[in-house]
Formats: structure tokens, C-alpha cells, sequence
């Protein structure tokens, strides 16, 4: 099966008096990065999501953010007295003036507010986890409908190259007899009286030099393993792009013994189509 790397999942859920929200985004990357946005009372949670996602996710460019929205009216922002009460002694000691006036400049100077760490209980610990864990499902199957549409886009590829390698095959017994045919005129120019069988050794050793048989049939085989590594269900987008750079390695060996002006544009007809694969692999988990 196909898995994309790219997915999104949102999911919210109420506990008491707070809204918790989680939203997880991927990206394609060649190993698990990982990059938490928590409020701090939550972070003690985090080791617990990180496994989560190492057995879900598996690999990719990972985002996760929580949110948390308050909609009682409590709050665990306090003001703090001493340090207000410092900063009143401070400003009467540079000007005795108002002391409402005095006030309201005190509590904006820096730590006049204090946060107080806000404990969690148990049942907020699993409401959070619950809903993490939903979120990544809704990620994964994000996931798959995305490696739908890729491996689509797979197959109509792969197709068009066997349909070119099918032309390579059929217009190779032509560019062997051109080849012949060109050496021959080459030779019959020159006026010279030549050893046939030495000819024809020298015409077997340069037709072998420029003999595709064997890419042909590798290309094929390629073709078939791509298709069938698809259909795993493991994750496969590594091995997949091994066998997607195994094709080039065919295709350009097929172009360097061309030697056929109509060949050569068929080589460069199926480079285009391997090239638009192996963008697509990038994004494959």
C-alpha cells in the first residue's frame, strides 16, 4: 500500500471547563522530525505522544500542536503582591503621587503577574491521549487517501514506460540492420578488398557493443517489481525509489547504445516520465 507523507488531522474534544484542541501536520522527510507546540502543563504528555507517532507515523516532518481554551472564568494568573508593592515603595521614593496612578504603572512593569503551574488530573491526562490518538488516525487515513491518488499517478507512468520500452523492442531489429547496412556503405566507399570473415567477426564484436537485450529485459523486470512493491503493505517508499533509480541506470544505458535518432527520442520520452516518479517517490513513505 501506498502511504503519502503529507497528512493533516484535527481534533477537539471538552473536558470540564476546557476546549482541547490537537492538530497534526506532515511533510515529506528522509527521517522522523519531530517539533511539539504544547502548553506547558501538558509537556510531562509529550514522551507519550513521541512513541505514539514513532509506531504510527513511522517517518516525516511532524507537527504538533495543542491548544487549550479556557472558557470558565478561572485563571492560574496571580498578581504577584511583593514584587508590586516593591515597585510602589520605588516610584514613591522617585515621586509622591497618586497611589492609583502609581499602581497602574506598577503592575505593568515586568513580573508584577505571575503564572502558577496548573496541575492536571488523570482524566484530563487520558482525555488528551484519547484524542491524540484519533487525531493520528485521522492523519494516517489522510495518509492513505493521499497514496491513492499517488499510486495512481504511479501506474499511469510505470504504463507509459512499458508501452516505450514496447517501442524500444520493436524498432531495435531495424536500428541493428541500419547499423550493419552503415558500416558496410562505410567500408564498400573505401575501395578496399576486405577478409569477409574478419568482417562479419568485427560486425558481431560492435553489434554486441551496442546490444540492448539485456536492458530490455532488466527495464521489464524493474517495471514488474516497481508494480508489485506498491501493493505491500509495508511502508515502501525507500525501496521503491531503489528501484526507480535501478530503471534510470537501464534507461541511460539503453540511451548511450542507441546509435538511432528514433530511439534516442524514445529514451528521452521515458527519462521524462521516470523523472515525474521520482518527484512523486519523495513524498512516499
Amino acid at each position: 500500500m501506498i502511504l503519502s507523507m503529507t497528512g493533516f488531522g484535527k481534533g477537539e474534544t471538552q473536558f470540564s471547563n476546557k476546549k482541547i484542541t490537537v492538530e497534526i501536520r506532515t511533510l515529506n522527510s528522509k527521517n522522523i522530525d519531530l517539533n511539539f507546540r504544547t502548553p506547558h502543563s501538558y509537556r510531562e504528555l509529550e514522551s507519550s505522544m513521541r512513541g505514539e507517532i514513532n509506531k504510527k507515523l513511522v517517518r516525516g516532518k511532524i507537527d504538533v500542536s495543542v491548544f487549550v481554551d479556557n472558557s470558565g472564568s478561572a485563571t492560574n494568573t496571580i498578581l504577584n503582591k511583593e514584587v508590586i508593592q516593591n515597585y510602589l515603595a520605588q516610584l514613591n521614593d522617585i515621586h509622591q503621587g497618586d497611589t492609583t496612578e502609581l499602581l497602574k504603572m506598577a503592575v505593568r512593569l515586568p513580573d508584577a503577574l505571575k503564572t502558577e503551574k496548573e496541575a492536571i488530573d488523570e482524566k484530563e491526562k487520558e482525555a488528551l491521549l484519547s484524542l491524540f490518538t484519533s487525531t493520528l488516525e485521522k492523519v494516517n487515513q489522510h495518509r492513505e487517501d493521499e497514496g491513492l491518488a499517488l499510486k495512481k499517478d504511479f501506474s499511469l507512468r510505470l504504463g507509459a514506460i512499458d508501452q516505450l520500452l514496447k517501442d524500444v523492442i520493436a524498432i531495435d531489429p531495424e536500428r541493428k540492420e541500419r547499423v550493419t547496412e552503415k558500416l558496410t556503405t562505410s567500408l564498400a566507399q573505401l575501395k578496399l578488398e576486405v577478409d569477409q570473415n574478419r568482417l562479419e567477426q568485427e560486425l558481431i564484436y560492435y553489434l554486441e557493443k551496442y546490444d540492448i537485450t539485456e536492458e530490455k529485459v532488466r527495464l521489464a523486470n524493474h517495471l514488474e517489481y516497481f508494480d508489485e512493491i506498491m501493493d505491500q503493505d509495508a511502508a515502501n517508499g525507500k525501496k521503491l525509489g531503489f528501484i526507480a533509480q535501478e530503471m534510470g541506470r537501464e534507461i541511460n544505458t539503453i540511451g548511450s547504445k542507441a546509435n538511432h535518432a528514433g530511439l534516442q527520442k524514445i529514451v528521452v520520452q521515458m527519462k521524462d516520465e521516470l523523472e515525474k516518479i521520482k518527484e512523486q517517490l519523495l513524498n512516499v513513505l
